[in-house]
C-alpha cells in the first residue's frame, strides 16, 4: 500500500505572529494612537500659525522644530511600547533617581534661567527641561511603591509615598516652577486615591497643600510679578492693568473673536499681529479659538476627552496594580494640564506656564508626553500577557 508523505511547510516568523491571537501588537489601542496623532498634527499646525508672521516670507523655523519634536516623540513612543512595561517597574528607581539628579543640577550654575525660573539646560539652539521628564519619573516611582502597598496604605506607608513625591517637588520649587509643582501634586493625589489612601488622610493633605500655597504666595520665594500672574484671575473685575492681566485680557479677546466657526486658518487678526504673548507655547489654545472658532476648539477638547477616556479604560483593563497606577498617573497629568491650560486662556485659572499637551510648542514636554502615552499603550497591549 502506497504511503503518502505530507510535507509541512515551515511558517515564517511574520506568519506565526499574524496567527498568534495573543501577540501584543494585536491589542494596540488604535483609537488612542489615532487621537494622539490628530492632536499632535493640529498642534504643529497651530504653532506654525502663531509664529509664521503676518507677511511673506513666512517663518517656518518653529514648525520645523515642532515637527522634529513630534517625530522624535513617536520614535520614543515606539521604543517605550516595544519594551514590556514590567521592565519599567524594575527600572523605576533608576529613572526616578536620574530625574532628581537632573533637577538638582539644573538649579546649579550649569542651568539656564528663563522667564523667572532656572529650569533649563541650553544645548546649542535647543532647551532641555528636566522637570518634564521628572513627571514621568515620579509616575513610575510612585506607581511602583504604591502597587506594593495597594489597598493597605496606613500612615507609615503614606509617609513613604509622600517622601517619594517630596524630593522632586522640593527641587522643582527651588527653580521655582509652581506650575510643574502643581502637576506633580496632582499626579501624587491621583495615584494615592486609586491606591486606597484613606479619605481623612487625603483631606489632611489637601488642607496642608492649601496652607502651603497661601504661605508661598506671601513669601519672598516668588517674585511679585509671579504672584500677580497666579492671583490676578481671582479679581479681574477690579479693572487691573499692566503685565499681570495683559496676557489674560488679550487671550480672552482672541478666543472671543473666533465666534462659532472662527476667522479661518492663518486669518486671525490677533494672532497675525502677535497681540498674545507666548501664544505658541502657553497660550496656544487662543490660536485654535480665534482661527477655528468654537467648533474647532470643541473638536480639540473632544479629542482630549477621547484620549483621557482611553487612558482610564486602559487603567481598568490593566493586568496588575503597577500598570493600573501608571495609567492613573498619566491620566492625572493629562487632565490637569488640559484643564489648567485651557482655563488659563479663558481667565478662570491662574497663569502658571503649563503647556497644552501635544499642542504647545516645546521639545521636552512633547517628547515626555509621547513617552507617557507609550507606557499607556504598553499596558493596554500586554493586558493578557
Amino acid at each position: 500500500m502506497a504511503v503518502t508523505v505530507q510535507q509541512t511547510v515551515p511558517r515564517s516568523p511574520a506568519s506565526t505572529l499574524r496567527r498568534n491571537p495573543s501577540a501584543a501588537w494585536r491589542h494596540l489601542d488604535l483609537v488612542l494612537l489615532g487621537c494622539v496623532v490628530a492632536v499632535s498634527c493640529l498642534g504643529a499646525l497651530m504653532v506654525y500659525s502663531a509664529t509664521r508672521g503676518p507677511v511673506e516670507p513666512y517663518d517656518i523655523s518653529s514648525l520645523q522644530r515642532q515637527a522634529l519634536f513630534v517625530l522624535i516623540g513617536f520614535a520614543v513612543l515606539a521604543f517605550t511600547v516595544a519594551i514590556d512595561y514590567r521592565h519599567f517597574r524594575d527600572w523605576a528607581l533608576l529613572l526616578y533617581t536620574a530625574a532628581c539628579v537632573l533637577l538638582a543640577v539644573v538649579v546649579s550654575p550649569v542651568g539656564s534661567q528663563s522667564r523667572g525660573a532656572q529650569s533649563w539646560f541650553q544645548l546649542g539652539g535647543f532647551q532641555f527641561q528636566p522637570s518634564e521628564f521628572a513627571k514621568l519619573g515620579l509616575i513610575l516611582a510612585i506607581a511602583n511603591v504604591a502597587s506594593q502597598f495597594y489597598g493597605e496604605i496606613d500612615r507609615r506607608r503614606l509617609a513613604v509615598l509622600l517622601g517619594v513625591a517630596a524630593l522632586p517637588l522640593v527641587l522643582i520649587m527651588l527653580q521655582p516652577d509652581l506650575g510643574t509643582a502643581l502637576v506633580l501634586s496632582l499626579i501624587t493625589a491621583g495615584v494615592l486615591f486609586i491606591a486606597g489612601a484613606r479619605a481623612k488622610h487625603l483631606l489632611a493633605l489637601l488642607l496642608v497643600a492649601l496652607l502651603g500655597a497661601t504661605v508661598l504666595l506671601n513669601s519672598s520665594l516668588l517674585a511679585d510679578y509671579q504672584k500677580d500672574r497666579l492671583t490676578s484671575f481671582t479679581h479681574q473685575d477690579e479693572g487691573l492693568t499692566g503685565v499681570a492681566t495683559y496676557n489674560t485680557t488679550q487671550s480672552k479677546i482672541t478666543i472671543g473673536a473666533g465666534g462659532t466657526f472662527g476667522e479661518g486658518l492663518f486669518q486671525g487678526s490677533q494672532t497675525r499681529l502677535r497681540n498674545v504673548p507666548e501664544q505658541h507655547t502657553d497660550f496656544i489654545f487662543t490660536a485654535v479659538g480665534e482661527q477655528l472658532g468654537f467648533v474647532g476648539s470643541a473638536s480639540l477638547l473632544a479629542l482630549f476627552s477621547i484620549i483621557s477616556w482611553r487612558v482610564w479604560r486602559t487603567a481598568q483593563l490593566a493586568r496588575d496594580e503597577f500598570g493600573m497606577l501608571v495609567c492613573v498617573g498619566v491620566l492625572s497629568l493629562l487632565m490637569f494640564q488640559i484643564f489648567e491650560n485651557v482655563g488659563m486662556t479663558m481667565g478662570i485659572m491662574p497663569v502658571t506656564g503649563i503647556p497644552l499637551p501635544f499642542v504647545s510648542y516645546g521639545g521636552s514636554s512633547t517628547i515626555a508626553l509621547f513617552a507617557a502615552l507609550g507606557l499607556v499603550l504598553n499596558v493596554h497591549m500586554r493586558r493578557f500577557a
